[in-house]
C-alpha cells in the first residue's frame, strides 16, 4: 500500500531517491522478488507522477481515488483488485526494509499453517508483511480509517500466527529525519 498522503512527512514520500530507484520502487522490487503470487501496488496521492518514478515489474498498479479516507481505503482497492484469491499480504510502501526473504518467511508460514491471520514478530515488535486469509476479508471489508488492521489484529490475537524473524522491526519513513536514518544505513 503506498496511497497515503505523506502529511507528517509534508511530500510525497514515495517519490523520494533510494539507490538506484525511488522508495516506493524499493519496496516494490523487494515484493516483486518474493514468492508471493500476484503483487498489487496501490497509489493515492499524485498518483500519475509516483506510477512514473518506478518499475512496477509484474506488479498491476491501481489508483486508490478515496485516499484521503485513510489505509483501509487503500486495503479496499488493493481487495478489489486482488478478487478472488486464498489470502492477501499487507506491505507498506514506506518500509524499504522488509526484505523479499522476511516475506517468503511469513507467506511460507502462512501457507504451510493457514491461519485467519499471520503477522511478522520483529524480535519484540510486531510488524509488517501481515496475510490475511479469505475467511478475514469480509472484517477487512468492514475497516474505516488509518491503523485498522491493527485493531484487529489486537482485537483477535487467538486468530493471528506470529512469524518470527531474527531482525529489528524495519522502520517505517514518516519524517525526512526517518528518511535520512534510512540512506545512511543502507550506505554503510
Amino acid at each position: 500500500m503506498a496511497a497515503g498522503e505523506s502529511s507528517r512527512f509534508g511530500t510525497a514520500k514515495q517519490l523520494l531517491p533510494f539507490g538506484d530507484t525511488t522508495l516506493l520502487g524499493h519496496v516494490v522490487r523487494n515484493v516483486n522478488r518474493s514468492t508471493v503470487d500476484r503483487v498489487v501496488v496501490v497509489l493515492g496521492r499524485e498518483a500519475p507522477e509516483v506510477r512514473s518514478s518506478f518499475e512496477s515489474g509484474p506488479a498491476v498498479v491501481v489508483d486508490n481515488l478515496s485516499y484521503g479516507e485513510g489505509c483501509a481505503s487503500s486495503l479496499l482497492a488493493g481487495l478489489d483488485e486482488a478478487g478472488e484469491c486464498a489470502g492477501i499480504v499487507l506491505i507498506l510502501g514506506d518500509q524499504p526494509g522488509v526484505k523479499a526473504a522476511y516475506i517468503d518467511s511469513v507467506v511460507t508460514e502462512w501457507r504451510t499453517a493457514p491461519h485467519w491471520a499471520s503477522a511478522t514478530q520483529y524480535r519484540e515488535n510486531l510488524g509488517h508483511p501481515l496475510v490475511f486469509a479469505q475467511a478475514a476479508f469480509d472484517d477487512l471489508r468492514a475497516l474505516h480509517g488509518d491503523k485498522a488492521v491493527w485493531k484487529l489484529i489486537e482485537g483477535y490475537p487467538d486468530r493471528v500466527l506470529r512469524v518470527e524473524i531474527d531482525a529489528e522491526l524495519p522502520p517505517d519513513i514518516d519524517t525526512p529525519a526517518d528518511y535520512e536514518a534510512e540512506l545512511a544505513r543502507i550506505h554503510r
